[in-house]
């Protein structure tokens, strides 16, 4: 078995749509970023290739990459899952916190941990997404980002 850690966080930006975990949340900003700038996938996607001993999302699906604008980063993490299985591995489970002053997230939750499930063919139970406010601390408080930490648990198929 073998873990890695993820992190990403983009910066809130006006006339963009926010998408988390592959669903589109209601709010007056979106995130900034080449693709959807999903940050739940994307540190989710970090954690799974730092665990099979991978480069980087950045790496894989550089920004400079007109293939990638706005992309869907579902799609990158479909991706990230072949890359893991051709090199014998599967998903145990994965585990993310997502940390937003706004908007309120934990009524998206369980539709965000059933497209994460789908894509990386595992139970629902096996992946974990939670919320937490800053506390009106740093940028991630006063509104200006929103950041998710990630782990994910791989192992060899036998």
């Amino acid at each position: 078995m073998r873990t890695g850690i993820g992190y990403d966080i983009h910066p809130l930006v006006s006339k963009r749509k926010l998408v988390l975990g592959g669903v589109k949340i209601p709010y007056s900003m979106g995130l900034y970023g080449h693709s959807d700038a999903d940050v739940l996938i994307h540190s989710i996607a970090d954690a799974l290739l730092g665990a099979c001993g991978e480069r980087d999302l950045g790496y894989n699906f550089p920004d400079k990459d007109p293939r990638y604008k706005d992309i869907e980063s579902l799609h990158l993490l479909e991706e990230i899952y072949k890359i893991i299985s051709k090199k014998g591995f599967f998903v145990v489970n994965v585990d993310s916190t997502l940390i937003a002053q706004e908007p309120r997230l934990t009524p998206y939750i369980p539709e965000m941990k059933k497209n994460i499930a789908k894509v990386l063919d595992v139970k629902v139970d096996q992946v974990g997404v939670k919320a937490t406010s800053p506390e009106g601390i740093g940028p991630l408080g006063e509104k200006k980002a929103i950041a998710c930490l990630s782990i994910a648990t791989i192992s060899k198929r036998l």
